[in-house]
């Protein structure tokens, strides 16, 4: 592990690439890119980090911000807990920290939302506390590197990880944490392609003299997952005002705004029905294509439909596309309705 070391901070100095939150070490920059990453590409995020920065630059702004005008800017990204978590901590830090990040690892832990690998990534990269940050892409580089067949899902197989890193950290923890995310995210790369020939480890790397990149890092999942059929309307008003309703404060994708829709695949009967128990009186029903969402435990199964009617109920909230893209946070698998009714209008 130790022969890691040298390799790969000269590759990681001459390959890093150029992104908006490493152009200072500013912990609030490093804070929210690591959140907006933590299921997302690098490539996608960064045009939410430059439209979140732009309008919260300080950690005050993500303070003081509403909660929906927070979610707006956080759509897209999904995993909306996690934006209400760094308003949480921001106001924590404005409280508790006279608004300043706190620097050690142990005081990062305490805000919402942080766990293990953001504080590390924060603590190191920001202040080269040698402490650790290991997320999927460093968790696959080493497996390869050490041939481990341990199922890199199991928390005990993360401490194994964790405490191999630990003892090569160098006086640049910040940088060596970063090159091994890099690695993983250009070089070293899942589903058994890694691009092995250009990679600084491959001397030293069991997986790739052994041919086993495709059958390392091992993930055994066991999550059962569950299939939910929804029958999704998009309303459309003599107005041109889209019907939207705001979600209970439970479940998934709690507290955005959602396109109405019912429980299991319903017949345009059975929709036009539920129209006039709104007091809708509905114009015409239009079938679209259905789409699919995949959550972490559930996939919903959109059976999708055009719904135009005259005139607009006061249980809905009714909103102009201007209005929907300014104002209401809509989740990404209402979003998709909004293309299949283009392709047949």
């Amino acid at each position: 592990m130790k022969e890691i070391v040298e390799p790969l901070l000269k590759w990681y100095q001459e390959n890093r690439r150029e992104l908006p939150w490493r152009e200072d070490r500013d912990p609030y920059h490093v804070w929210v890119s690591e959140i907006m990453l933590q299921q997302t590409r690098i490539e996608a995020v960064k045009r939410y980090y430059t439209r979140f920065m732009k309008e919260l630059p300080k950690i005050k702004d993500l303070a003081e911000i509403s909660e929906e005008r927070l979610l707006k800017l956080w759509e897209g990204l999904g995993y909306y807990s996690r934006a209400r978590n760094l308003k949480k901590a921001a106001q924590k830090v404005m409280e508790e920290y006279k608004g300043t990040m706190p620097k050690k690892y142990e005081e990062l832990l305490k805000l919402p939302g942080i766990g293990e690998y953001t504080a590390g990534a924060i603590a190191s990269i920001c202040y080269d506390e040698k402490v650790t940050a290991v997320d999927g892409n460093v968790l696959r580089v080493i497996s390869r590197v050490i041939g481990s067949k341990k199922d890199v899902l199991l928390p005990e197989t993360k401490k194994e990880i964790e405490a191999m890193v630990k003892e090569i950290l160098p006086e640049q923890a910040g940088q060596f944490n970063e090159s091994l995310m890099e690695l993983g995210e250009l070089v070293c790369l899942p589903n058994g392609v890694p691009e092995c020939e250009k990679c600084p480890l491959k001397k030293m790397c069991i997986a790739y003299k052994e041919k086993l990149t495709g059958e390392i890092p091992v993930r055994i999942k066991k999550v059962k997952r569950r299939k939910e059929e929804k029958t999704v309307l998009l309303v459309i008003s003599s107005n041109q005002k889209i019907a939207l309703h705001k979600r209970e404060e439970k479940g998934v994708l709690f507290g955005l705004y959602e396109l109405p829709n019912l429980p299991e695949f319903l017949s345009q009967e059975e929709i036009e029905k539920f129209c006039k128990e709104k007091g809708l009186e509905v114009e015409e029903i239009q079938e679209l294509d259905d789409t699919k969402h995949i959550f972490t435990h559930i996939d919903w199964i959109m059976q999708n439909y055009l719904v135009r009617i005259k005139e607009e109920n006061k249980e809905w909230i009714w909103s102009s596309i201007d209005e929907l893209n300014e104002k209401y946070a809509l989740p990404t698998a209402f979003q998709k309705i909004f293309v299949k009714a283009a392709s047949k209008t």
